[in-house]
């Protein structure tokens, strides 16, 4: 990454992390692109208003989320930030916790990026795997 013109877009993706936290609409609102669209875990897609509503219903409530893992590539106007979010939260009092890897779309330019969409996908071992990342056992070789 260069770090002197990719940085405005790593602290926007922090910003959008610390703004999840706290349930901060007024940084959605400015933030997120009209047209923004969002690919939840479980596929189901989320617009502007519907993305904001989570937290303005109070039916999403997020305790703590974080991002590491981060890497960037940018494309003149457009930058894709993907990262691994580790989230505790709940949605209409059900768990919504997990580890997920976030993939930020930004647009825009050096002094007004924005974010039109992202994905979020359940960090899974890789298939035949058990959850400490050996190959599970059973039935023939």
């Amino acid at each position: 990454m260069n770090e002197s013109n990719d940085q405005p877009i790593t602290d926007l993706a922090r910003d959008w992390a610390r703004a999840e936290r706290e349930g901060d609409v007024q940084f959605f609102a400015q933030t997120l692109t009209d047209d923004f669209l969002a690919v939840g875990p479980r596929g189901f897609v989320l617009t502007k208003p519907q993305w904001i509503d989570r937290y303005r219903s109070g039916d999403l409530r997020t305790e703590s989320i974080d991002l590491d893992e981060m890497s960037m590539r940018r494309y003149g106007d457009a930058a894709i930030v993907v990262a691994r979010e580790r989230q505790r939260a709940s949605y209409k009092d059900h768990d919504a916790s997990g580890q997920f890897r976030t993939t930020l779309l930004f647009v825009g330019d050096d002094g007004a990026w924005q974010i039109a969409g992202m994905q979020l996908s359940p960090i899974a071992p890789p298939p035949g795997a058990s959850q400490a990342g050996q190959p599970e056992r059973g039935g023939a070789a």
